[in-house]
């Protein structure tokens, strides 16, 4: 049960990555249109003359600064289509779309139950509960909460209804096409729901939120050390983002609106000139002084107490992690280098460190804030420009220095004190750095006959670690690693795959995550080209003793030419609409066999009619092709 759910907690965690992932560009949009056209900025180094209301620049900053801004104004959104889409299982587009629908149907409904049954009057008395959303004016703002509520609710429906076979009268609306249907349904019901149910979480949230302000800066310790404790996990984005875009993180009156969430707090701040509330950063502020300064520190003492005959490879390694941790704040790659080595170094050590960053940027009011993580780039546009009289910046620089230190001299101490097999310092000889395209050509030279592609051997290998491809049911990736749903964690290699360049293998039960750092996103999709070669290469008597849809689509496949014959694979109403590449190699006659009421075929294109249920065939389609079924 544990496992199970861990497994929906990391699946979900995953999936907020992907509107995570808009922040850093839409923070560097709003950014630099906010902080070169605020007020502050401009009579700090007299350019009323360049970047003054009214100047060519001041506008096209402002078209920036908003273009940022709708970013964070509609994020909800964005989670309710990105939590969809990551859960669904396959026809993920129809997922997305359905989420869309079932956003706007969940507003509308709760914004007309309240006018029609509630007191806007009452409501309006718990700060930030109602405000204007999307289109929606005197309605609940249910925040990124009520995003991720109508994703979660949406993938759950597409999951079970997305191949639903309705009677003839109505198959039209069979398969996908009956997943916005049930979605908008649904989210009326969830709508007039929310209207009587969110008042009361409303005020809990903002009861919750003074709990821990009140705790001051013992409730800024245990935010750092959760935070840093559930990296290993996976969890730390469903720790972390209520305190960001909710009552959680704070509430506070700009300019007369009322804004929630410590995020948006610190970037509507900036937006107005306002020195930053240090309530509100204390999220954030803290993590600048062990990302920037504090883990190269570490790496480098990590180096220095590697085996001589390893620095130079350690070095490498060392080397591009603490840049990658310097500039973009991505600090994985680091600590799953010596969180296996010692778990003591990991949790009792670099997290309390991290804990007491938090704390001591919180006593020292620091308001420097970011979009994605504490490394340079947010510190240089969210701290240095808006101004130290802003965000109160240069305390960073100098704890950050001291962080240096402690973190050094920490890190040597525990390393040679108890003999840690930090890289460079295990009893085996396996390199301690990523797989590159010259260590495969290297390792072909020494003796390996295989002929195919760099990519293509260190995806073998992958998957060769995660038990081979019959283990594998999903793989996926977040910013730095690979999120793998396996049949049997016991099957996994780690020494094979940390033998790829893996910084960290973590199983827990059907799950794997395999840390590479930034590069995980192009590892993942040579692994997905890898799957899908091999999967082609298959013969359709490879199937026949699957299910019946496998088989049948097996035998289309065959039929439309082979599965290296495939351009793209669409429906409509009533048919499959394909492109080939050779319009000779299909076969009418076998598409026919599989119970096709006709074929039409012209040039590179093919038509094959199957009625009303053609949706569930292209989805089965889709599923075996993708290997899923």
């Amino acid at each position: 049960m544990k496992d199970k759910i861990f497994e929906g907690l990391q699946k979900m965690g995953k999936t907020f990555m992907l509107p995570i992932a808009l922040l850093p560009v839409a923070g560097l949009l709003l950014g630099i249109g906010s902080s070169f056209t605020g007020d502050s900025f401009v009579s700090l180094y007299d350019l009323e003359w360049l970047l003054g209301e009214g100047t060519v620049l001041y506008g096209v900053l402002t078209v920036l600064k908003d273009c940022g801004t709708i970013v964070f104004d509609n994020l909800p959104l964005l989670f309710a289509v990105g939590v969809a889409l990551g859960m669904a299982k396959a026809a993920k587009e129809v997922a997305a779309l359905s989420a869309v629908v079932a956003y706007f149907m969940m507003y509308a409904s709760l914004t007309s139950t309240i006018t029609n049954f509630g007191n806007i009057e009452k409501l309006q008395q718990t700060p930030g509960l109602i405000a204007s959303v999307l289109s929606f004016d005197a309605t609940m703002n249910t925040g990124v909460f009520g995003g991720i509520i109508m994703g979660l609710i949406v993938a759950a429906l597409h999951n079970r209804f997305y191949k639903i076979e309705l009677p003839d009268a109505l198959s039209f609306f069979s398969g996908t096409r009956f997943i916005p249907i049930v979605s908008a349904f649904a989210a009326v019901i969830v709508g007039m729901i929310l209207a009587f149910v969110w008042p009361y979480a409303g005020a809990g949230i903002a009861w919750l939120g003074s709990v821990v302000a009140e705790l001051g800066y013992i409730g800024t310790f245990l935010y750092g050390f959760i935070y840093r404790a559930l990296i290993p996990l996976g969890l730390h984005h469903v720790f972390y983002l209520p305190f960001w875009q909710t009552a959680l993180g704070g509430t506070a009156e700009i300019n007369g609106t009322i804004v929630e969430g410590a995020q948006n707090i610190v970037f509507s701040q900036l937006a107005n000139g306002q020195v930053v509330d240090p309530e509100a950063a204390k999220f954030f502020s803290g993590l600048f002084p062990f990302m920037i300064f504090g883990f190269p520190a570490a790496a480098f003492a990590m180096y220095q107490t590697a085996k001589p005959e390893r620095k130079k490879d350690v070095k490498g390694l060392m080397m591009s992690s603490s840049l990658t941790s310097i500039f973009t704040g991505i600090t994985e790659p680091l600590e799953f280098s010596f969180l296996f080595a010692s778990p003591f170094l990991y949790f009792g050590v670099h997290c309390v460190l991290a804990a007491f960053s938090f704390v001591i940027m919180h006593f020292l009011n620091v308001g420097v804030g970011l979009t994605f993580s504490g490394g340079l780039l947010d510190f240089v546009l969210y701290g240095i420009l808006p101004g130290q009289g802003i965000t109160n910046w240069i305390p960073v620089v100098l704890v950050g220095i001291v962080y240096a230190l402690v973190y050094y001299f920490v890190f040597r101490f525990f390393i040679t004190k108890f003999d840690l097999k930090t890289p460079g310092r295990e009893d085996e000889v396996a390199e301690s750095k990523m797989y590159t395209k010259a260590d495969y050509q290297a390792k072909k030279a020494g003796g390996t006959t295989s002929n195919e592609p760099v990519q293509d051997e260190m995806s073998h290998d992958i998957i060769e670690g995660l038990g081979g491809k019959e283990n594998l049911v999903d793989v996926d990736n977040c910013a730095t690693r690979l999120r793998v749903t396996i049949k049997d964690g016991q099957l996994v290699d780690q020494a094979m795959l940390k033998s790829t360049g893996a910084a960290g293998v973590v199983v827990k039960g059907n799950s794997a995550q395999v840390i590479y750092g930034p590069k995980v996103s192009n590892i993942k999709s040579n692994i997905d080209e890898y799957l899908a070669s091999s999967t082609n290469t298959a013969t359709a008597s490879s199937v026949k003793n699957s299910n019946p849809a496998d088989e049948m689509s097996a035998n289309i496949i065959e039929g439309l030419g082979g599965e290296e014959n495939l351009i793209d694979v669409d429906n409509c109403a009533t048919r499959l609409r394909v492109t080939v590449k050779d319009g000779q190699l299909v076969d009418q006659a076998k598409l026919k066999s599989t119970g096709a009421a006709g074929v039409v075929v012209k040039g590179t294109s093919a038509q094959v009619i199957y009625g009303p249920k053609v949706v569930n065939i292209k989805s089965n389609i889709e599923e075996y092709r993708n290997g899923k079924l």
